[in-house]
């Protein structure tokens, strides 16, 4: 049996079927060729962005005669878990233990009567 019968069964021709596997399998080398030269690039600078990634990409990719853009490169950092998560920043607060002099609180044993 035939991928004739699967197609006709779809309402799509024989050529659709084999056009799509063949994309499929450019669209795999594709995104390999992108995997292997992210790699290279994370070896010297593990925690570069997806957006400088891109400008770095984008001269490599043109030896191979291939495009990609930033969302898509995003995708695909995200789909093989490459993507590098920004820190988190503790927030700063004020600090109390300081060498300054501190003065007393003149306001501690004030009673609020009325508005002004």
């Amino acid at each position: 049996m035939g991928i004739a019968p699967l197609c006709q069964l779809f309402g799509k021709t024989r050529h659709a079927w084999y056009d799509a596997q063949w994309r499929g399998d450019d669209q795999l080398l594709k995104d390999e060729i992108i995997l292997q030269i992210v790699m290279e690039i994370r070896t010297s600078l593990p925690r570069i962005g997806t957006r400088k990634l891109l400008h770095l990409l984008t001269p490599r990719l043109a030896e191979h005669h291939q495009e990609v853009d930033r969302d898509y490169l995003f995708e695909l950092l995200v789909t093989h878990k490459l993507l590098v998560r920004s820190r988190k920043r503790k927030a700063v607060t004020t600090d109390s233990r300081h060498w300054m002099r501190k003065y007393s609180n003149l306001t501690a044993e004030l009673v609020v009567t009325r508005a002004e």
